[in-house]
């Protein structure tokens, strides 16, 4: 189904309004739409069966970011957060990326590491030689613990041996198995297989076997996603594009040498990326700690991004991650909502979800950078963030845009401001 995107004058419609256009837009069912315009979408009982010691459920905003054209394709991306001018930014920097024909997306295969932690070992080199020589019999009881994922052209691909000869408690050997998780995230499937290998590596090596467990730093699990702009579409009242382009690189070139600014670059990223995760029923808390540890892959953490200029003087962004991310299993398949998601996304894999993911990382940057190399974060958060106040406030209906409109005419954003301004509003 082809749709557009760009859906102009969103913003200024109500939520009902914003629903019904995007009904008819996409198609949805009534009970798809339902979902969205009732409260309270996961039942209580299903929410009992997903974690322990339920006693309720807590909602967050879920939103679609517009504009976005990815590998040719336009979309609407589903983003749950509770931050301020996220989808905003998402959406207007996919807007500038649209002239260049939006982002270019890909990734490699779907591989997951289990580890298997082996100790007691008295001739380390030489049981990782062990373990190697006998790699096809590892590999073929690891993969018969999962014939559907055989069936279905995914399993144990290969085995790494590390070792580290001089730890703390000992020469150490920790075996990778090397598995093709298909469209699932993988974390149960590769945890299996390591505890199924377990008895032949103690047998093969003559140590004993603790941990055996997946890594969450997915660093064969990539995604990418590229952007092009032109320095005319980075135009402002105040700047030339060219002088955007110059103080997004500065910016960005910040992030790459310094840790202390990387950490709040890197952060911005995440913004982006971790609503489409928490919209779609899959582990953020995987996806943050593969992220900041590859960061660091390189001794230094720095930038997971990088910004240059072309041959022509077009800003080109880039962004290469790990996203382990699934389609089946876990809340991705119990959730009414994530599964509602992966419906608006229209995503036939896991791999094509993580690109998507990139691709949204990628916008949020550029907002983050162009916003820090003109105006300043402050302006563009200023009204944002106004609406927040106006609502802690008590502020409700007309009131809302009242308040909202007046705090930011004065540049004066304080709860205590907004109170007085209401209770002034009322007195009237």
């Amino acid at each position: 189904m082809s749709i557009d995107s760009r859906l102009p004058d969103f913003r200024n419609l109500s939520p009902s309004q914003r629903l019904d256009q995007v009904q008819r837009l996409l198609g949805l069912s009534a009970e798809d739409t339902a979902l969205l315009r009732d409260a309270g979408a996961l039942p209580l009982e299903i929410a009992d069966g997903m974690i322990e010691n339920v006693i309720g459920t807590f909602e967050l905003p879920y939103a679609l970011a517009s504009n976005f054209r990815i590998n040719g394709r336009e979309m609407l991306i589903p983003l749950v957060v509770e931050e301020p001018s996220v989808v905003a930014a998402a959406s207007f920097m996919a807007k500038l990326t649209r002239p260049a024909g939006g982002f270019q997306t890909s990734s490699s295969a779907p591989l997951m590491r289990a580890q298997v932690q082996i100790i007691a070992v008295s001739d380390p080199c030489n049981a990782r030689l062990s373990l190697l020589r006998n790699k096809d019999e590892i590999i073929a009881l690891a993969n018969s613990k999962d014939q559907l994922l055989n069936t279905l052209g995914g399993g144990c691909r290969d085995i790494e041996v590390h070792t580290f000869i001089d730890s703390p408690r000992g020469p150490m050997l920790v075996a990778h198995l090397i598995v093709d998780v298909r469209d699932a995230m993988g974390a149960n499937t590769v945890n299996t297989m390591a505890e199924a290998v377990a008895p032949l590596m103690e047998q093969l090596t003559g140590g004993k076997v603790r941990l055996r467990i997946l890594s969450n730093l997915a660093d064969l699990r990539l995604a990418r996603a590229q952007l092009r702009i032109a320095p005319e579409h980075l135009d402002t009242a105040e700047y030339q594009g060219a002088e955007v382009i110059e103080g997004v690189i500065d910016a960005y070139t910040f992030a790459a040498i310094d840790p202390y600014r990387a950490a709040t670059h890197n952060k911005g990223i995440m913004n982006g990326i971790d609503p489409l995760v928490v919209a779609t029923g899959n582990d953020w808390r995987a996806v943050e700690a593969g992220a900041h540890a590859y960061a660091c892959r390189n001794g230094h953490y720095g930038s997971l991004t990088t910004w240059e200029k072309d041959s022509q003087g077009h800003l080109v962004g880039t962004l290469e991650m790990p996203m382990p991310l699934g389609l089946v299993g876990g809340a991705t398949k119990t959730h009414p909502l994530a599964q509602l998601s992966l419906r608006i996304l229209g995503v036939k894999s896991a791999q094509e979800l993580g690109e998507i993911a990139v691709a949204v990382g990628l916008a949020q940057n550029l907002g983050a950078l162009r916003a820090l190399a003109t105006e300043g974060i402050q302006r563009g958060h200023m009204a944002l963030h106004a609406r927040n106040i106006a609502l802690s406030a008590g502020a409700r209906g007309d009131e809302l845009d009242w308040l909202v409109k007046r705090m930011v005419e004065t540049r004066d954003v304080r709860a205590d401001r907004a109170q007085a301004l209401l209770r002034e509003k009322r007195g009237q």
